[in-house]
């Protein structure tokens, strides 16, 4: 008799469960908006932000982590200011920096102006780019030369993306090595 009782409220508790349901209209949703989210165009205005059409800038004047701002900006004056007064904030450089130096310019510099700075470098020899200077032709100043690495100078692009200010510091000081060896 028990497992009557039981096999009747099995079946009645079931038609129950099922007797409410409408495939048309489900009953109850929770958090709706994450089954039927609202669709929105990739470049269209939005009214997430402030002004309706785009995201948040910076505050003016921010800085982001890990970077500092240069001293002179790229401008001719700025480049005869850094020949005249920018020096290298490296207190000592030692044999590992040097070496460290040596595969920058390698890497970056020697292309063109060649692994002892005489202007003579591949892209110079296949005559790809004329007119590259020799080291011992030029004055130059670890602040103009690290100027010129980080800004570029007429043909030579920059190289601020491809070197931390440490590493283009380096550079400079393997430039006015190479150009005291020629």
């Amino acid at each position: 008799m028990k497992t009557l009782y039981k096999i009747v409220a099995l079946v009645g508790f079931s038609a129950l469960a099922t007797s409410c349901f409408n495939k048309e209209k489900p009953n109850y949703q929770y958090f709706p908006n994450m089954y039927e989210s609202a669709a929105y165009e990739t470049y269209s205005e939005s009214n997430a932000f402030k002004n309706g059409k785009e995201g948040q800038v910076p505050a003016q004047g921010s800085i982001p982590r890990g970077f500092t701002p240069e001293e002179y900006p790229n401008t001719p004056e700025g480049l005869a200011l850094a020949k005249a007064n920018l020096k290298s904030p490296l207190d000592s450089i030692t044999e590992g920096d040097m070496t460290k130096a040596k595969e920058l310019f390698t890497i970056y510099c020697a292309i063109c102006h060649g692994d002892a700075g005489d202007g003579k470098g591949n892209l110079v020899k296949r005559e790809k780019f004329l007119g590259v200077p020799s080291y011992a032709e030029r004055e130059l100043t670890e602040g103009g030369i690290y100027h010129v690495v980080t800004y570029g100078l007429n043909a030579m692009g920059s190289h601020k993306n491809q070197m931390s200010q440490h590493e283009r510091w380096l550079v400079s000081a393997y430039v006015l090595k190479l150009k005291s060896e020629l």
